[in-house]
């Protein structure tokens, strides 16, 4: 059988080695922790040390952002092969990957690229989704990502397009609450309505993180999921509205740039705590 995410119904932070020794003293109400997987598919030294130690107190879910799911090109077998060797030793509560591509001939694009929402397009994710699932022996999660630009080629909306997703491959789907609002506001839709269509029976984990607040070249307000910030209360209050239709579910905190001390990223899990017992 197929690894099931089950990370517990709490709050998890994104892990940062500055972090350990107060992760390990002063978890609070930190509860399981999150990797980005291409930092551990080395073949050794202290950063695996550090991870297996933590495995052996926390829950971990593993994040991917290296397999382009969306790429149009096959997915990097050595890639994936290294992904199950970690998965394989470091046994995660969860796996999970973003909705995008990020390779283009043979190169690497250290970004998170958006793909048109069409049938050409769920037949390919799903396919690569198809082999992920097979090779890792795994349900993985898939993240909606945050938006700046639309295609015109495009002929459904992202709810619709995930749902088609999780119909083929029986794949879960990871809800990342601040990207909703980043690309409601770039695109001119309400946060709301997305979470009131969400299907969320499909939802393994939840995500929260803080963006930068920028214009485009017209004067629009443009948003930037750029993780660096606390999260704001607008995205907060969707949270309340997304966790009122899903009951508790896990719930992590992102911060991968400008990283705060421990104090902070720690307040920042006890406000999801309480969001969660608010609906416990």
């Amino acid at each position: 059988m197929p690894l099931i995410p089950h990370l517990p119904h709490s709050a998890g932070v994104g892990y940062k080695p500055q972090h350990l020794e107060d992760i390990l003293k002063h978890p609070g109400s930190v509860k399981w922790l999150e990797v980005h997987a291409e930092n551990y598919m080395s073949a050794g030294g202290p950063p695996l040390a550090q991870l297996a130690q933590l495995a052996e107190i926390f829950p971990v879910s593993c994040h991917g952002v290296g397999l382009s799911i969306g790429s149009e090109r096959p997915l990097d077998t050595d890639h994936l092969a290294r992904l199950k060797h970690l998965l394989g030793w470091l046994k995660p509560a969860a796996f999970s990957e973003h909705l995008a591509w990020s390779t283009h001939e043979g190169g690497y694009l250290n970004d998170l690229l958006p793909l048109p929402y069409n049938m050409a397009s769920v037949k390919r994710v799903a396919e690569h989704i198809d082999q992920v699932q097979s090779t890792l022996n795994v349900q993985m999660l898939l993240e909606n990502p945050s938006l700046y630009v639309s295609f015109s080629e495009s002929t459904m909306d992202e709810i619709t397009f995930l749902s088609e997703i999780t119909a083929r491959t029986g794949c879960g789907l990871l809800l990342d609450v601040n990207n909703i609002f980043v690309s409601a506001t770039n695109q001119a839709y309400s946060p709301e309505d997305y979470i009131r269509n969400f299907p969320v029976e499909d939802i393994g984990e939840i995500h929260l993180g803080g963006h930068t607040v920028d214009q485009d070249d017209h004067g629009a307000p443009l948003l930037i999921d750029s993780h660096n910030q606390p999260v704001v209360d607008p995205v907060w209050a969707l949270l309340d509205r997304l966790l009122a239709r899903t009951g508790t579910k896990p719930i992590l905190i992102e911060w991968d740039s400008d990283i705060p001390d421990w104090a902070t990223l720690e307040a920042e899990a006890t406000r999801a705590t309480k969001a969660l017992k608010a609906v416990s």
